[in-house]
């Protein structure tokens, strides 16, 4: 072909295909970001399952290695920090975030029974521990409640 000499673009880039070719594309990386995601996603849920289930033992080295425990603690803070300010960020419009609000409350509440089955191989922590207990297993379940009717009452308004 010569100068001057366009070439024609595949149907997909012209549209003549109904956006076909893009779709497909679309729908590819889709479903190699959920696939990424559900790989990605074994590590925590076997790590949380494990910490759940053998609790401290897991890393038993890691009680003698500082280190380790303050590493591991360190993260566990930084998710409590998230999750309290990911509910804030829910406050300004918090009647149209319910999935949001449901999402934060199912995270807590599987963190309190984790804590509940601690209570229950080694008896009652601390209050503070204790009150964290309440917060997950009664409180903040009932704020998901309440904002649910909230919610609903402004829908219907």
């Amino acid at each position: 072909m010569g100068p001057g000499v366009k070439t024609m673009a595949p149907a997909g880039d012209l549209g003549l295909d109904g956006g076909m070719t893009s779709y497909r594309s679309l729908l590819a990386e889709r479903r190699a970001l959920q696939i990424a995601v559900a790989i990605g996603g074994l590590v925590p849920v076997a790590a949380g399952l494990a910490g759940v289930l053998i609790g401290p033992a897991l890393v038993q080295r890691g009680l003698a290695d500082m280190a380790m425990l303050d590493s591991h603690f360190r993260y566990l803070s930084g998710l409590l920090l998230g999750i309290g300010l990911a509910y804030w960020g829910l406050i300004p419009s918090i009647e149209r975030r319910g999935r949001a609000f449901r999402l934060l409350t199912a995270i807590v509440f599987a963190g309190g029974l984790g804590r509940l089955a601690g209570v229950e191989l080694h008896g009652l922590p601390p209050l503070p521990m204790l009150f964290g207990l309440g917060m997950e297993l009664l409180v903040t379940p009932l704020l998901c409640v309440w904002q649910w009717r909230v919610s609903r009452q402004v829908a219907s308004a």
